[in-house]
């Protein structure tokens, strides 16, 4: 599976775009809660291929998961 991060979250860790490993049952949030130093879950979207979807959301092998800052836009 691979996992994006943009903007702030990306300079935060380091790095945009990962391969990680994909167990049965995994969701969003426990791959976000072992990021080094993440921002709070509720200040993320989330996104499945290209979708937004919940922290909570079961992943497959062959997803694309991307976590995104907060958008503002006028």
């Amino acid at each position: 599976m691979r996992v994006k991060l943009f903007a702030g979250l990306r300079e935060r860790a380091g790095w945009g775009e990962r391969t990680w490993p994909h167990s049965a049952g995994l969701t969003p949030h426990q791959i976000w809660s072992q990021l080094p130093d993440p921002a709070p879950a509720h200040s993320v979207r989330v996104a499945i291929n290209h979708s937004f979807a919940s922290f909570e959301t079961p992943l497959n092998p062959d997803d694309e998961l991307a976590f995104l800052p907060p958008i503002s836009g006028g």
